[in-house]
């Protein structure tokens, strides 16, 4: 094939934020995994990519494949568990160009792994097989889902040794991104006191991402709402991201980032699994505030672009952030309604409501409970109520939800079978960090499929063993 044809349109248009950096050599890399649906969409070949040439692409060596392509490591600031810190940056990635997507847009092709550069903060830059591939494996069933997400084009294992907890495999992870412009990157031009440079990244966005968007103001409106869209569908399947920095929450709406992210089994609000949230900040009901909360420091950082009166700009962004929790609410209740297969009517939120508090109290596993429940809908509410201790209490509930006549099919189109399962997925990840991929293919075949029941895949149904204990997932950093 003719060799790909990388863009550098972000570093020309904002050189300020754009570091030139080069990967860390590697000497003998190993295609782990290769995404060949992504490849085919940015029209690259898969054949080509998984030649030495290719491989060599994905661990962001270009010499002979793309020379003169300059790769950057971006900068952006970001509130880090609420502290607010000026100078973040990719601290071991980097963004090797844009390519044009079949759908005729742009996408960022990023590297995560690939080393030390000036922002890595004490870091060695790298990172283990294990954490890359998580990221695979969620950002897919993140897509599969129908959540907007970054998606992983390919792991490559690089040989070298990796320090953490313990001495692991290094990997290098190839992702594709509408952008990854941040609200961080708003808060980093922010911090520079350059007027014209926030003026640029604002325009950056628009043209990249809203080109609808009426001024800086309906930029901000924009990604009030695709957030606001983006973490009601969160909420909706029980994932919990982890780590909501602003400098993780994109301006296009994608879910980006996932470090100690996880999905919910037994229902709780409270449900923290990142080893570095002590305080449960990132706790899974706590994810549409938060949202809400990094919303209002985009908007803080780009007052300067609404107003030159700070009081009349400060109205105007309260104005717009205002519009966050009815949008998310919208989003919400009308996927909690598809979720269980009812109309529109009066009592739909007292319904929902109930049913929480009834899941939470009694421990109920999220997934498989709602899809459980399109049996009930069907006639047969022994699946659905047989996990339940207080059985008076989920029949109360059911004879209240039969008589809006659910529809069962509609049901089973929005409530996975199928979900990355906090011990399938360490199941895989130890198997494939010891050299064995198999346990890998197998999930990832299956969680890409999330709504197409196989009696044959009961396993990946079925909630953890009590023996799994309480999981805790790391940053990978």
């Amino acid at each position: 094939m003719s060799r790909p044809s990388l863009s550098d349109h972000f570093a020309r248009a904002l050189p300020e934020m754009a570091l030139p950096w080069q990967a860390e050599p590697v000497a003998e890399p190993q295609l782990l995994v290769l995404n060949e649906p992504v490849a085919e969409e940015l029209g690259l070949d898969a054949g080509w990519l998984r030649g030495p040439e290719g491989v060599r692409l994905l661990v962001g060596d270009l010499s002979g494949a793309l020379d003169g392509v300059n790769t950057v490591a971006q900068a952006y600031a970001g509130h880090q568990f609420g502290h607010y810190s000026p100078r973040l940056g990719d601290g071991r990635a980097l963004l090797l160009g844009e390519l044009v997507h079949a759908d005729g847009t742009l996408r960022d092709l990023h590297l995560k792994g690939s080393g030390r550069t000036r922002f890595s903060r004490g870091g060695d830059g790298f990172a283990a097989v294990g954490p890359m591939l998580r990221e695979y494996l969620i950002s897919e069933a993140m897509h599969a889902l129908g959540i907007p997400t970054t998606r992983s084009l390919a792991v490559v294992g690089t040989g070298r040794a990796v320090a953490r907890e313990s001495v692991l495999p290094g990997a290098v992870l190839a992702r594709v991104a509408s952008s990854h412009l941040r609200v961080g990157s708003f808060q980093y031009a922010r911090a520079t006191d350059d007027v014209e440079l926030l003026r640029r990244l604002a325009d950056h966005a628009i043209e990249r991402h809203y080109p609808g968007a009426e001024g800086y103001l309906g930029l901000l409106e924009s990604v009030v709402a695709a957030q606001a869209s983006l973490v009601a569908r969160w909420m909706l399947v029980g994932f919990v991201h982890g780590v909501m920095n602003t400098d993780n929450m994109t301006i296009s709406g994608e879910t980006i980032d996932y470090g100690p992210c996880a999905f919910m089994e037994s229902f709780d609000p409270g449900t923290v699994y990142s080893s570095i949230d002590h305080g449960g900040r990132y706790a899974f009901g706590n994810q549409p505030p938060i949202a809400e909360w990094n919303l209002a420091r985009l908007a803080e950082a780009m007052l300067p672009l609404f107003d030159s009166d700070q009081d009349k700009a400060i109205e105007l962004a309260l104005e717009s952030l205002g519009r966050f929790r009815a949008t998310y609410n919208s989003h919400w209740l009308a996927g909690m309604r598809a979720k269980l297969g009812i109309p529109d009517v009066p009592d739909a939120p007292a319904l929902i409501d109930d049913l929480l508090a009834l899941l939470h109290k009694n421990h109920v596993d999220y997934t498989s409970f709602f899809r459980n429940l399109s049996a009930a809908a069907r006639g047969n509410p022994e699946p659905a109520r047989e996990v339940f201790l207080d059985l008076a209490a989920i029949d109360a509930w059911l004879a209240r939800w039969r008589p809006l006549t659910p529809d069962a099919d509609a049901m089973d189109r929005v409530n996975p079978l199928y979900i990355p399962r906090n011990h399938l997925v360490e199941e895989a990840l130890t198997s494939a960090t010891a050299g064995d991929m198999d346990p890998f293919h197998s999930l990832l075949s299956v969680i890409t499929r999330p709504y197409t029941e196989d009696a044959a895949l009961t396993r990946y149904a079925t909630p953890a063993p009590q023996d799994f204990g309480d999981y805790q997932t790391f940053c990978g950093t």
